[in-house]
């Protein structure tokens, strides 16, 4: 008793209208804290997604900068050493350097198939100025010791090296033992992803790092360089750089000079940046839309129900501008928990995030950091649609005049019904009756309801289906597109023998060739670094689809683009596109545009490989085969093509779609399960504040009833019944809703890498349909225990 009394003896000290802020907060405790969840479901992603992006770029930005990351990079086949002094003279270079990095097949102890790598070199001594690395383990290399290398971290990891350990490497034909003396990290490897392939997978592909004087020995560029790094001056044009790069490195065979945004980890990463910052926009807005629609219903019923004492109050003398600001506190206090909350979760969620990303980018260091604009923003937001939500509410409390207020409202007319409902209410007993009449007399309330409802399972249907869109590209991208086992790719590009040499090679039962060629596209202001790929006429391993998936025979001369190519290069079927080849003579060629394929992933561009190389004025050469393979030979053929000095990359079709759907599993799963808790709650908060607002609206008819002599069970069927119909009408409206969001988000993550399908299988909807329906019946039991202990006496005490 002493603790209530002090407790009250507190309350003592507040303002009337403040003691019954307290008061009506607590009766409606339950609704107030399912609206201020859904508040901070959206806080909670804005924060997270933002504060995500704020520290990827910061974290980006300043790996970049310690490490000296290069602006511009141009490869060549050969160029003098002497060469770099030239380049760093160019208007607009602040710094520039040479290296040497080659293509390697790899093998590791334990290792079957055979590993594709990238061995680079470093300079004897300083450490290099521009890529520098990080040293996360051993020490550098030792310049008397040629056979000693570092090894990117996550290859050592997943293949258990540990510090002197072996492994080997074909270096321009022989196979050589190295030592492993240190474990690194490199700002250009933050996404590790092998040539060719769409994930990372750490043990099918590994970076090396080697003596400059061991690595030019070995492929005889003692004095020489084929790549050139480039740090370009503050305020500089880029473009206008890679175009002086090109012309003087043009009689080395140049392969085209390339910015920092078309190095494909950073491309990677830009874009999974790029993704963060469209969820930070669409998704948060939908919780905030949900929780002011919420409030709205809250104020709005307990308006009416507190019609009177509104009356009173201003028969009192309390003011219009007093008692609208009353309610406005209470939005105010209910918005307020839900925004500490949802900071709260923000930051818990950033945290599990960045550890995510840790595993999925190489960082040195990734610490989740959401500043406090994050948070004002969220606040701001959060509160100005709460506020916007309920106005036309609190304007009635404004307008409202104390003698119309003190006389109760007139009870609804059920007198006359719909000619359908009295025909439908031929084959419905009595509380069945009763629900429809009451949807039928209230039905902008009864819509309402069902539009939460729908879209909580809208917003379930919009986040999950890119499962869907993922599966089902990787079956059209493994299944239909790329149907080969193994793809193999040579040192340079071969006569078509080449080819016949491959179908000897063990277990091989079908070989294809295929013919990459690096270009540049140009039409008018728009450029595109790409490279054209050429498929021998009828190619069945590797094949071009329509958006029927059916395969496109590519025509004898033209070129066929990636619809998402064309989009970029702003040409269509029937256009003259401007190539210029970026090997051999250089020639610069318009060519047709003859179709434009649907693809899915990267910007792809096809020829004919005749054709493509009558272009070129060459004889027909290959750059490498699909095979198609016996799988009880795979070891043999694992094993042949370890000591094959001219493969310089091995791709396996199994490990490639495995790493994918590892991929998968790991970050869209996670991210699937919070957006899955987060529709639950939402449809736990429409239902459950609908339900007990009833409640407390029908409190006196369903006390009635039970007085009558209606059971507990028909009572709670009459309150309940109704929401699980509105539950029911709202499923296929959010099935409606949820596909236009997942339309929407198509739409919103189209870019270069990647072009998400909108394909939402039978199964996510009823999923979706499924958590609704849950959580509805747990809103519904939360309630069903209030109506069983309705006091009876209370409630039907006359409003006098």
């Amino acid at each position: 008793m002493a603790v209530w009394w002090r407790r009250a003896r507190g309350l003592l000290w507040l303002k009337p209208l403040d003691r019954k802020l307290l008061r009506d907060l607590w009766h409606i405790k339950g609704q107030a804290f399912a609206i201020a969840i859904v508040i901070a479901c959206g806080v909670g992603m804005y924060v997270m997604s933002k504060g995500m992006l704020v520290s990827l770029e910061e974290t980006r930005s300043a790996y970049y900068e310690r490490y000296r990351f290069a602006d511009v990079v141009a490869p060549v086949k050969r160029a003098p050493r002497a060469l770099i002094d030239e380049i760093a003279a160019l208007p607009g270079v602040r710094r520039a350097e040479s290296r040497i990095r080659v293509a390697a097949i790899l093998d590791v102890v334990g290792a079957q198939a055979p590993i594709s790598g990238q061995i680079i070199s470093l300079p004897d001594a300083p450490q290099p100025r521009i890529n520098d690395i990080v040293l996360r383990s051993g020490r550098y290399l030792d310049p008397q010791h040629s056979n000693e290398v570092l090894v990117l971290e996550s290859f050592a990891n997943a293949h258990k090296l540990a510090l002197g350990d072996h492994l080997y490497a074909i270096l321009n034909g022989t196979q050589r033992r190295l030592t492993l003396v240190g474990t690194v990290l490199s700002p250009e490897y933050v996404y590790a992803i092998a040539p060719g392939e769409l994930v990372p997978d750490d043990r099918r592909f590994g970076v090396l790092w080697m003596s400059r004087k061991a690595l030019s020995a070995a492929f005889d560029l003692d004095g020489a360089f084929n790549e050139a790094l480039i740090l370009h001056s503050p305020g500089s044009s880029q473009d206008a750089l890679v175009d002086r790069l090109d012309t003087l490195l043009k009689p080395y065979g140049t392969l085209g000079a390339y910015g920092r945004s078309h190095q494909i980890s950073d491309q990677f990463l830009s874009n999974e940046i790029d993704q963060l910052n469209t969820m930070g926009k669409l998704l948060p807005p939908i919780f905030l839309l949900v929780a002011a629609f919420l409030l709205n219903v809250v104020v709005s019923r307990l308006i009416e129900t507190e019609r009177e004492q509104i009356g009173l109050l201003k028969a009192f003398g309390y003011g219009d501008l007093f008692v609208g600001l009353h309610y406005l506190k209470m939005v105010g206090a209910i918005t307020a928990l839900g925004i500490a909350i949802g900071c709260m979760l923000g930051l818990w969620l950033g945290q599990g995030l960045a550890a995510l990303y840790m595993d999925y980018f190489k960082f040195p260091f990734l610490l989740f950091r959401a500043p406090a604009s994050v948070f004002l923003v969220a606040a701001g937001v959060s509160l100005l649609i709460a506020v916007f939500g309920t106005f036309s509410s609190v304007i009635k409390v404004v307008r409202l005049r104390p003698a119309v207020a003190m006389v109760p409202p007139p009870p609804p007319d059920y007198s006359r019904s719909a000619l359908w409902l009295e025909t439908l209410s031929r084959w419905l007993d009595q509380p069945s009756r009763m629900i429809c009449r009451h949807i039928y007399r209230w039905p902008k309330r009864s819509g309402l309801t069902s539009l939460g409802i729908a879209l909580s399972m809208a917003l379930l249907i919009g986040s999950s289906f890119s499962m869907d869109a993922m599966v089902h590209m990787i079956d059209v991208s493994f299944n239909v597109i790329d149907r080969q086992d193994v793809t193999v790719s040579f040192v340079e590009p071969r006569n078509e023998r080449a080819l016949q040499d491959l179908l000897h090679e063990p277990g091989v039962m079908a070989a294809e060739p295929f013919r990459a060629v690096p270009v540049i596209f140009k039409n008018g202001q728009y450029r595109r670094r790409e490279s054209i790929i050429g498929l021998a006429q009828g190619s069945e391993l590797s094949r071009v689809v329509d958006t029927h998936y059916q395969p496109v025979v590519i025509p004898a001369e033209g070129i066929v683009l990636s619809d998402k190519l064309a989009e970029l290069l702003h040409v269509d079927v029937g256009d003259l596109l401007s190539v210029e080849v970026a090997e051999g003579r250089r020639p610069v060629l318009d060519v047709p545009v003859v179709a434009v394929v649907k693809t899915y992933m990267g910007t792809s561009a096809y020829m004919n490989l005749v054709s493509l190389s009558r272009l070129l004025k060459v004889e027909v050469a290959i750059s490498g085969g699909y095979l198609l393979v016996d799988g009880d030979q795979t070891e043999a053929l694992y094993r042949a093509l370890k000591n094959t000095p001219i493969v310089a990359g091995v791709g396996l079709q199994e490990s490639a779609q495995q790493a994918f759907n590892d991929t998968l599993q790991e970050s869209l799963g996670t991210f699937v399960f919070f957006n899955t808790l987060f529709a639950g709650l939402i449809t736990v908060g429409v239902v459950y504040n609908s339900a007990r607002i009833s409640l407390s609206e029908r409190g006196r008819e369903l006390a009635s009833l039970r007085v009558l002599g209606l059971t507990r069970g028909e009572v709670s069927y009459i309150l309940l019944g109704e929401l699980a119909l509105l539950t029911l009408l709202a499923l296929p409206l959010g099935a409606v809703l949820g596909y236009g969001l997942a339309w929407l988000m198509v739409a919103s993550f189209d870019t270069e890498l990647f072009r998400i399908p909108l394909v939402i299988n039978t199964a996510t909807y009823g999923y979706a349909a499924l958590v609704v329906v849950l959580a509805a019946i747990v809103s519904g039991l939360l309630v069903r225990r209030r109506i069983d202990h309705l006091d009876l006496v209370a409630v039907l005490k006359t409003r006098e």
